[in-house]
């Protein structure tokens, strides 16, 4: 006689599959099930036609991929543990020895780490150029550049490229182009399509830590692309390299995605107003913020991001940077940062807190690439879903103690 926990752990039991509501069920798998020999033998994992194991694909993740494929305008998604995950995955899927990958000076400060780490210990080489002149990235282009990078904005310093005259640049020379878009989130502009203009690049990442989460608490990371070649090399990576994603993260990540434009406009109307306060005021040089005209590139954002008439026009999401008149120290930056209460100091953004960071430009800048303009300390302000007028008022307190 078989014994009942036998029959609980095979139990025959399937709920009715027409139950349907606003959130899609939760797949949590690393085995699945097939009927018989053949459809195991059958089932091919590069597809979503069917499902072979938990690290290939499940309801949830593909779910997740097809509605992160549509935010941006690509076709095909993949999903890594976190965005330097996701920017590894590029890396490795399209270089190899003796390759070459050009970055810009102001990239996310992990890429430039995994480039000259890792990528440089399997003997790829890379340059950095000038985000802000084009000329500078053609003439460094080379028989051996497979893939560049580019940023919209910079980190941190916040300039705006011309991003279409840096991606014609590497077309023109066959190079494939990979977007940082964590910034864009795929609402700021069509990094497939700029503007209409059917040109674009030929993979955009993004980190969904930040505004597809929105909550501070999911790393994972998101590559987007709408060549199937291109696909295809980048699955192959991605099954070789064990990448998975955690079910219950991707059911945070669907559960905040129907808000991310609305989040992404709240941070960013928060951002802007706070930056024109800080423009105004005596101890700050230099506000870095893509929608504000005296910002580094705000004519390439005004393109870019349909910034049309009026101060509110476009996008621009919720970070901003200052640099401050040089007559403060680092202690006394330290000390403005440290008497903030609301904005919290810590990495990342797109949450709702407000953070802050305060940043040495002179140590994240590369020697042979334009310098860096202004004397000041930087730092760096991401506005989180406080009521702006409270942040303002603790900016304001924090200044008093410089």
């Amino acid at each position: 006689m078989r014994q009942p926990i036998t029959d609980l752990i095979h139990h025959p039991y399937a709920p009715p599959a027409s139950f349907a509501a606003p959130q899609p069920g939760i797949h949590k798998a690393s085995t699945v099930f097939f009927a018989d020999v053949a459809a195991m033998r059958a089932r091919d994992w590069k597809t979503k036609a069917g499902y072979t194991y938990g690290l290939h694909g499940t309801p949830t993740t593909f779910t997740l991929e097809e509605r992160l494929a549509t935010l941006e305008g690509g076709t095909e998604c993949l999903l890594a543990p976190s965005g330097l995950a996701a920017l590894a995955l590029v890396a490795f899927a399209l270089l190899k020895t003796g390759d070459e990958v050009l970055l810009p000076d102001n990239a996310y400060g992990p890429n430039k780490a995994l480039t000259t780490g890792e990528l440089a210990n399997f003997g790829i080489t890379h340059r950095m150029y000038d985000a802000m002149d084009p000329a500078d990235l053609a003439a460094k282009l080379s028989d051996r550049t497979r893939l560049v990078w580019v940023e919209a904005p910079g980190s941190v310093t916040m300039e705006c490229p011309d991003l279409p005259a840096l991606v014609e640049r590497c077309r023109a020379r066959g190079i494939v182009t990979a977007l940082d878009n964590t910034w864009g989130a795929g609402l700021a502009f069509a990094p497939f399509d700029f503007n209409g203009s059917g040109q674009g690049v030929d993979i955009s990442v993004q980190a969904l830590t930040k505004y597809p989460s929105g909550g501070g608490d999911v790393l994972m990371g998101s590559v987007v692309t709408r060549d199937e070649r291109l696909h295809r090399a980048l699955k192959l990576t991605h099954l070789r390299m064990g990448f998975g994603v955690g079910a219950n993260d991707v059911e945070t990540l669907l559960r905040s995605l129907p808000s991310i434009a609305l989040r992404y406009d709240a941070h960013d109307r928060s951002a802007r107003m706070l930056a024109r306060w800080l423009a105004g005021r005596e101890e700050i040089a230099q506000v870095l913020h893509p929608a504000l005209e005296e910002s580094p590139g705000h004519a390439h954002w005004r393109t870019l991001c349909g910034g049309g008439a009026g101060p509110d026009a476009g996008r621009a999401a919720g970070l901003f940077s200052v640099v401050f008149d040089e007559r403060y120290g680092a202690a006394q930056i330290d000390r403005f940062c440290d008497s903030l209460k609301l904005f919290r100091l810590g990495y990342s953004w797109g949450g709702p807190v407000s953070l802050v960071v305060p940043y040495d430009i002179g140590l994240m800048r590369d020697a042979t690439v334009a310098r860096w303009p202004y004397k000041g300390a930087l730092v760096r302000f991401s506005t989180g879903l406080e009521a702006t007028n409270d942040l303002r008022d603790d900016l304001d307190q924090a200044l008093a103690a410089l």
